[in-house]
């Protein structure tokens, strides 16, 4: 018996919407249909986004200080940071350092003295805000010498976009959860659906579960108690 040697299986969005309808025993049959679907799909994006972090949508960044220049704006499709360090040196292979930035809340950036003090940051304020998402230093970064923030951010993950021959910006082993999730998504909207709901919903969160746990960091992780004492 001959065994296929290739792995390369993917569903774009026109045959993930084909497999949704299937599921919640409904036909896709017009142009409608196609379209309410995809803003389900987007709908959906969203609500993973809302459910944790997605490594696939992991990117490293940096942002080169500017003298006395606390504020700086970040892409517009930036969730969160992950990481933030300073860079000192930076492209010197003898001499580049890194270290870590702490994040500081809103509280603890309002109740800081004196927000214009100078000097090497060492702290970070991050505002989530609806568009234009942006990082506060402190200190102010002084004209010593060139500091660079380098951080992995967050991003959200990409539309659906208009043709049905498009792929999703989400890894292979999360199609199940797409397909199930849309499939629970579209017999919402269906009356005709409602009563396979409670059997979609239970296979979508059932399909993210394996995808979002298969989908984490596997390196290793050590606790040290500390009792307060030296």
């Amino acid at each position: 018996m001959a065994i296929a040697t290739t792995n390369t299986f993917n569903l774009n969005i026109g045959e993930i919407v084909e497999e949704a309808y299937e599921r919640a025993g409904l036909e896709a049959r017009t142009g409608y249909d196609y379209r309410t679907a995809r803003r389900s799909i987007d709908m959906m994006m969203l609500e993973w986004q809302n459910r944790g972090m997605n490594l696939w949508t992991i990117e490293s960044g940096t942002e080169t200080c500017v003298a006395d220049t606390s504020t700086y704006t970040l892409a517009d499709d930036t969730i969160d940071l992950m990481e933030a360090h300073m860079r000192l040196d930076a492209g010197d292979s003898s001499n580049q350092t890194d270290y870590q930035l702490t994040r500081i809340s809103t509280t603890m950036y309002a109740d800081i003295p004196n927000k214009l003090s100078t000097g090497q940051p060492t702290q970070i304020w991050i505002q989530r805000l609806t568009t234009t998402p942006q990082f506060t230093l402190w200190p102010v970064p002084d004209d010593t010498q060139t500091y660079t923030v380098v951080f992995f951010r967050i991003r959200q993950i990409y539309d659906s976009g208009e043709p049905g021959s498009n792929n999703m910006d989400v890894p292979k082993r999360f199609i199940p959860a797409l397909v199930s999730g849309l499939a629970y998504y579209i017999a919402m909207k269906k009356p005709e659906s409602a009563e396979r709901l409670p059997f979609l919903k239970q296979e979508y969160e059932e399909q993210w579960r394996l995808a979002s746990e298969e989908d984490r960091v596997k390196a290793a992780f050590r606790f040290v108690p500390w009792t307060g004492y030296t």
